[in-house]
């Protein structure tokens, strides 16, 4: 006797005789003679009892076609049989249709789901076909009832659940100092420890390549300085050595003589050493400027992922403050400033200085100079960002100026936000950890659902009994994916498990990862906290003083849950403000089609971002500062906060210093500033020009609006999706 039926998706049910009544009364009513309920009756019996214990769908459904064939009703059959191909056609039909709209290129949210890779490429394509049908196997084999359930009732989001399957981690910030002085072994290659500042930029290309291939997020350097300054002097040395070569003359005494920094100028009136030293400065200079060229040039060229996108990579740097590190420092924005081929913003590596007073901030700081620059090259380039050192949040007990090893102990973030500091399993530190796997709550519909209560104490107390059973989900999921990951052999990342990741270097290739990957973490976020706060009170934290007091105890208390996780399953778990891309607008459509249209919640393509102020929303820099500022301290596994400035910024950094002020005056963690740059598809030409509808160099109008969807940049708004195109339409000036 049937007991229980495996369905097509894997899952075990029990067995149910109504089923088959109703298909085979579906099938008869579409006859002459009707149904024949003692028929249907005899039918089901037999099948019941005589079928085995446990059948497939399809094992029953081809016992229901022979008993009809063997029943006075054979055109029953028929038609059974027929309703059965269509509905394997239809089922197929689903898939045909994705397959198809990658395979003609079509412009939409499964093939723009993220703007930084080019699914219009072979390889695009082919890890685009992939994607998709990983997820359904995810659901089906790899996810709780309750997650999944809580996925398609859209309470969370599983990013990179196409990944999910190959146990692969996010991200991680690079130890590159162990890279450039040990070597590493990649692929079918070894590579040699670096010796001179062209090899050292090119190491650092191909480790962040190679690890981006092992991971599914983005790869991220934490003190790019640092790790680059003593091959500054190396090559210095080396152009001294040349010098031997053509005087005859031993110059070892200048080998590590005292340089202040290493500034280009002309040899006239030099004479003796002061000439011979200046030369070499000149010459590493030139050098180190061309490495730099390369480095940038190399990080939006060079392929991962099976050729489908530029690496996702980022570089920390700015308190180095010896000469050395300086000169690093320096030529990486010059190079910058230039741009790459014709004069093109870079897109890649996402460029962060690290803003600490003392060191790079202050008018008396040793780098104050090179943050000048940096405000320069930001209000032309986008980058660098800016990563406030001095937040309460970011400081470090052990970090000591006269430490030259003091970049140990400064945090670095990645990519649009990402933060790993914290650790309750080791050091205290960014270097050699990343994020494991990230999990974001829809808190929009959590508040939706709460709306037709109409006293306003339950209606929020309602709420909140609802983020709690929604959070208990996701941390489960979060727990039930590390155990997943837990269980991969270090010998399926290379380099990530052999010379990146803290601990690996213990590992042996078939010891699995679980002894070291507790120094990663597990981010829970939140996406469109604006249209929530709406939902509940009617009003966002941006124009509200009483709404922005509900949206902190909201994110308190997600930050209270969270630690009470840490506890509870043994993990860094952390909260991240959402990075939402693809998800702004699936979110938001998904929950439009059950709750119909909202005014202020479901109304546009989007949800608002993480905890910030709704975009279209017009207030002045400050006080959207003063609103975000207070969520960056809840929000440690990564925030940002943003500000879009008017007109041509290449002539006012004073603009970029004004915005990094108030990070600093209001205790913020990680800004950036957005401000209005056009680019020429066809020549490279950019500028700030209002509205520009023809190249000027070339007479094209193929002229596109560069901007950063998240925390990054793309080089064409083509390969953004219909929500955050949406978003970009909404964005107003903040003034």
């Amino acid at each position: 006797m049937i007991q229980t039926v495996i369905k097509r998706d894997g899952r075990i049910v029990g067995f149910n005789e109504e089923k088959i009544k109703a298909a085979i009364r579906k099938a008869m009513l579409q006859t002459e003679r009707g149904e024949d309920e003692a028929l249907i009756q005899r039918i089901s019996d037999r099948i019941a009892i005589s079928g085995n214990e446990q059948m497939t769908v399809e094992e029953i459904q081809d016992r229901v076609e022979m008993e009809l064939m063997k029943s006075p009703r054979k055109e029953v059959a028929k038609l059974y049989i027929a309703y059965r191909n269509r509905r394997n056609v239809a089922r197929r039909a689903k898939t045909r249709e994705m397959f198809l709209e990658i395979i003609e290129t079509k412009n939409n949210d499964i093939t723009r789901e993220n703007a930084n890779m080019n699914t219009d490429s072979p390889a695009g394509m082919m890890m685009k076909f992939a994607s998709e049908t990983t997820k359904p196997f995810v659901d089906d084999y790899l996810l709780s009832p309750e997650s999944l359930d809580a996925v398609s009732h859209n309470y969370i989001h599983i990013h990179d659940k196409d990944y999910y399957p190959t146990k692969s981690l996010t991200c991680v910030q690079h130890p590159l100092d162990k890279i450039l002085t040990g070597g590493f072994i990649a692929g079918h290659a070894e590579s040699r420890p670096a010796k001179r500042i062209e090899t050292a930029s090119v190491i650092a290309c191909i480790s962040l390549e190679t690890a981006q291939n092992e991971m599914h997020g983005g790869q991220a350097i934490p003190a790019f300085d640092f790790y680059l300054a003593p091959f500054v002097r190396s090559s210095f040395i080396e152009e001294v050595k040349n010098l031997e070569t053509l005087t005859g003359n031993d110059l070892s005494h200048l080998y590590n003589c005292q340089l202040k920094d290493y500034t280009a100028s002309s040899l006239d009136n030099l004479e003796g050493d002061d000439r011979l030293k200046q030369h070499a400065v000149n010459r590493t200079v030139a050098r180190v400027h061309q490495a730099m060229e390369a480095f940038i040039h190399n990080m939006n060229t060079i392929h991962s992922r099976g050729g489908n996108q530029v690496v996702f990579s980022s570089i920390n740097y700015g308190t180095d403050t010896s000469a050395e590190g300086r000169c690093i420092i320096r030529e990486l924005l010059k190079s910058t400033y230039e741009g790459v081929g014709n004069g093109a913003t870079a897109i890649f590596p996402i460029q962060i200085w690290k803003k600490k007073r003392g060191v790079s901030y202050l008018p008396d700081d040793p780098n104050y100079d090179l943050y000048l620059l940096a405000c320069q090259v930001s209000a032309r380039r986008f980058f660098p960002n800016f990563l406030n050192l001095d937040a309460t949040f970011n400081i470090h007990e052990k970090w000591d100026i006269n430490d030259p090893d003091r970049f140990k102990y400064e945090v670095a973030t990645m990519g649009c936000r990402t933060r790993v500091f914290e650790n309750r399993y080791g050091e205290k530190t960014s270097i050699g950890r990343g994020n494991l796997s990230f999990t974001t709550l829809n808190i929009v519909r959590l508040a939706i659902e709460c709306m037709p209560i109409l006293d306003p104490e339950e209606r929020i107390s309602i709420f909140f009994k609802k983020l709690d059973e929604t959070l208990d989900i996701a941390a489960a999921q979060l727990n039930d994916r590390y155990n997943f990951q837990k269980t991969a052999l270090a010998k399926q990342f290379p380099l990530v498990m052999s010379r990146l990741w803290n601990g690996a270097d213990t590992l042996r290739p078939a010891d699995t990862i679980e002894s070291v990957i507790n120094q990663g973490t597990l981010g829970i976020g939140f996406i469109g906290l604006a249209e929530c706060l709406v939902a509940l009170t009617g009003k966002h934290h941006g124009e509200s003083d009483d709404s922005q007091k509900l949206g902190l105890r909201i994110v308190s208390h997600i930050r209270s849950r969270v630690n009470e996780y840490c506890d509870r399953y043994g993990h860094n778990f952390s909260v991240l403000a959402t990075p939402a891309e693809g998800l702004a607008g699936r979110f938001t459509r998904k929950d439009r089609k059950t709750f119909g249209v909202i005014p202020g919640v479901t109304d546009r393509d989007y949800y608002t971002n993480s905890n910030h102020v709704p975009v279209y929303y017009q207030c002045s820099p400050r006080h959207k500062a003063k609103i975000e500022a207070p969520y960056h301290e809840l929000t440690r596994g990564g925030h940002i906060f943003y500000v879009e400035i008017d007109g041509d910024a290449t002539h006012n950094p004073k603009a970029i210093q004004d915005i990094v002020d108030l990070m600093d005056k209001y205790n913020m963690g990680y800004c950036s500033v957005n401000h209005n740059r056009n680019r020429c598809m066809d020549c490279g030409y950019e500028d700030a020009t209002a509205d520009l509808k023809k190249c000027p160099k070339c007479g094209s109008t193929v002229i596109d609006r560069l901007q950063r969807i998240t925390g990054y940049l793309v080089g064409t708004t083509d390969r953004w999706n219909s929500g955050k195109l949406a978003e970009l339409r909404d964005r107003v000036v903040h003034k």
